[in-house]
């Protein structure tokens, strides 16, 4: 066992001593549910490798306005490492500290000035505050689904709004809800192929619940390995918030977001009733753009 998943086991130990996880529990107990998938980075690199349209996509994007982009939620530099391979400065904000530690030894096999186009800011997204402005604003792959409130998303869109330059813009995408999944039963076990962890090594059977909660519009997602050796399994939650299209384009009205942009699955059409993704694109209303200006202090950027 690796540090890094030594570290994630002792933490969901010391979790699930001070207080039962459960759907109830998970998002006030200190977002253990949008901490835990990300506690190790092997699997996460495992699990998402084949996932390329939306970098390519974002990539696009971030060269068409010239940079320098501001990355919440940068990960691993899934995304970050690409815009950096094209040129492009990024500054680069997430919770984890094991993805960011992860992203920093990925750089180390760059060249030098590759690695000069990369700050990685470790701290809450909802806080976090940054000197500087910029003209493309990012939080790729639901990173937004991690704000379970009104009120965290409000929070966070007003760190967006303080560091957008005039005429950026912040683009984000989110997987549209899907009713038969809210629906599952939260006892059956929806199983997948074996496959080989990363991180222990171990050959593992694999499989998911879904338990949603719809007053609070949380989805859990357990994500279950049990080691075909018969050593001890173990269970990974990963919670998203259930935000319905309608619903967060108010939210970004409300919060002073206009000219909204939205297209399907990454491409360049119009979302349907068949759009399983969706890409947001905004800008500030000219309300918001005269309150936008960041307000900075001496040490100019503050972790959570």
């Amino acid at each position: 066992m690796g540090q890094a998943q030594a570290l994630a086991s002792r933490a969901q130990a010391s979790t699930a001593k001070r207080v039962k996880v459960s759907l109830e529990t998970l998002g006030r107990a200190g977002d253990y549910g949008a901490l835990a998938h990300y506690a190790d980075p092997a699997y996460y690199a495992k699990a998402y490798a084949s996932r390329r349209h939306d970098v390519e996509y974002y990539v696009r994007l971030a060269q068409a306005s010239g940079g320098p982009v501001l990355e919440y939620g940068v990960g691993e530099g899934r995304v970050a490492l690409p815009l950096i391979q094209a040129g492009l400065s990024v500054v680069g904000v997430d919770l984890s500290r094991p993805m960011l530690d992860r992203f920093e030894q990925r750089l180390g096999g760059e060249l030098p000035e590759t690695r000069r186009r990369i700050r990685l800011v470790h701290g809450d997204m909802r806080t976090v505050r940054l000197s500087r402005r910029f003209p493309l604003v990012l939080a790729p792959f639901n990173a937004i689904l991690h704000l379970y409130t009104r009120s965290e998303l409000e929070q966070f869109l007003a760190r967006v709004r303080a560091h957008l330059a005039p005429g950026g813009r912040f683009v984000f995408d989110f997987c549209v809800p899907d009713p038969s999944m809210l629906g599952r039963d939260p006892e059956r076990r929806y199983g997948a192929p074996r496959l080989r962890h990363p991180t222990t090594g171990q050959l593992v059977r694999y499989a998911e619940r879904f338990d949603y909660d719809p007053m609070r519009q949380l989805l859990v997602v357990w994500m279950e390995f049990s080691p075909v050796d018969g050593d001890v399994p173990w269970v990974v939650p990963l919670t998203h918030r259930q935000y319905f299209p309608e619903e967060m384009a108010s939210l970004l009205e409300y919060n002073g977001f206009g000219d909204q942009t939205w297209v399907g699955d990454f491409g360049k059409d119009a979302p349907t009733p068949r759009t399983d993704w969706v890409v947001v694109s905004a800008r500030l209303s000219a309300r918001s753009r005269r309150r936008a200006a960041p307000r900075t202090g001496a040490r100019g950027e503050r972790g959570r």
